[in-house]
């Protein structure tokens, strides 16, 4: 007998660090699953890079995960209750806060392929932003994993939670599903 398929529902959350992978492992799992992508970060933004308040993101949260399929990805911590609410799984991407630092540095050099509507992004403040970003992670962000898992465990009884530590743990997670959400 082989090892266990992982368990997959239908409403999925990708969370964890910044620089963490969750973009790129929202679209491989989209890609393994069927299941469409819901990027916060592009629903988050109104035009001229101006935050919503908690209860405009909160409505639009309501309104983008709606369906009865999906896998959001973000980690905005503060409405992480409202996707719980709707969420069947977990994924929480806890990779050393030094390679996710590092990854948002990276990630500087390379101007996303879509920008949320109404936004302007130069490379030199793409740059500038995730170096910030970077530096934040480094000093700031090490313990947001266990706040997560704290919210999770208030909120989430009801979720399958993954926790992946490594890239390692990652690809086997993605290896392990046969292409259809197991609920």
């Amino acid at each position: 007998m082989g090892p266990a398929r992982p368990t997959l529902g239908r409403r999925v959350i990708v969370t964890g660090l910044a620089g963490s992978g969750k973009s790129t492992f929202a679209l491989a799992l989209a890609a393994r699953t069927g299941l469409p992508v819901v990027h916060l970060d592009l629903h988050f933004w109104k035009p001229g890079w101006v935050a919503p308040s908690e209860a405009e993101w909160r409505d639009t949260q309501r309104g983008v995960l709606a369906g009865d399929a999906w896998i959001a990805d973000g980690n905005y911590r503060e409405t992480l209750d409202l996707r719980l609410a709707r969420a069947d799984t977990v994924v929480l991407l806890d990779l050393p806060w030094w390679r996710c630092s590092a990854r948002a540095l990276r990630r500087g050099f390379r101007m996303p392929d879509e920008l949320p509507p109404g936004c302007e992004y130069t490379p030199w403040l793409r740059l500038r932003d995730e170096w910030r970003l970077a530096l934040r992670v480094a000093r700031e962000n090490r313990s947001e994993p266990d706040r997560e898992r704290e919210i999770i465990a208030q909120h989430g009884s009801h979720v399958v939670l993954h926790e992946l530590g490594s890239a390692r743990a990652v690809r086997e997670l993605l290896d392990g599903l046969d292409g259809e959400p197991s609920r």
